[in-house]
């Protein structure tokens, strides 16, 4: 992970619109926060507050229409197209609800995938890969298939993904929706354990309360704007 002085994340007076027919609808308006090294941050917000396409943005998915995104240190506006894909193969990692692993890979190749499109050799790429399974509890899931997987298996395979490269800032989005109470807990566990023991970054959109608890902050949007920033303790008192 980059040893850093400066914000993971900046953001500075950013707007997204998108094209609905003939209008313009606002996703995200004038959104400024800095995520400092080794936070927390939970986001919530009502459907259609803006939550996803702030993680897109950050995460270099989409462009803002205007403003600041810097991302470890980097204007992510001013990367070509190929400098973005490698510098979110190399800085950013990626949990999503719906997993995206590969289905006929194997639990391995899976994690190890970012690393090997970077041009590791396989040998490193796997032994990396296998150390991030056994600490994940995935040892004996290593030769499987990911169709072959539980949902809670199949999560645990995409963190180990989003790992693999050691990234500045893990990124998920709605990371325990599809899972069971029993399973999302276990997650929520692991990646606060993450955080605390190797001062991981973590910035989860999640609409459930009691996600959003294992966070430092919680970010609340409404209509693309912030409505609140402040710590999970302090929204249980208000």
């Amino acid at each position: 992970m980059s040893s850093v002085t400066h914000p993971v994340v900046h953001l500075a007076a950013v707007t997204k619109s998108y094209r609905q027919g003939q209008s313009l609808v606002p996703a995200i308006s004038g959104v400024s926060f800095d995520v400092e090294p080794g936070e927390f941050v939970a986001v919530m917000g009502p459907s259609g507050s803006g939550k996803s396409t702030l993680l897109h943005l950050i995460g270099g998915l989409d462009h803002p229409d205007t403003g600041v995104v810097e991302v470890d240190g980097r204007l992510l506006s001013a990367l070509s197209d190929a400098e973005l894909t490698t510098f979110r193969r190399r800085h950013v990692g990626f949990v999503f609800q719906f997993f995206n692993l590969l289905p006929t890979l194997t639990v391995t190749e899976n994690v190890a995938l970012p690393l090997l499109l970077d041009g590791v050799p396989g040998r490193r790429a796997y032994a990396r890969a296998e150390e991030l399974l056994d600490q994940l509890g995935m040892h004996a899931r290593r030769g499987h298939r990911a169709d072959e997987l539980s949902g809670g298996e199949m999560q645990r395979t995409a963190v180990a993904r989003a790992l693999v490269t050691d990234p500045a800032l893990l990124i998920g989005d709605e990371p325990t929706g599809n899972l069971d109470s029993r399973t999302g807990r276990a997650l929520l566990e692991l990646m606060k354990e993450r955080n605390a023991r190797q001062r991981q970054t973590i910035i989860m959109v999640t609409h459930d309360e009691r996600a959003a608890a294992y966070g430092d902050r919680v970010i609340s949007l409404h209509d693309g704007q912030i409505v609140a920033d402040e710590s999970p303790a302090a929204r249980c008192s208000a």
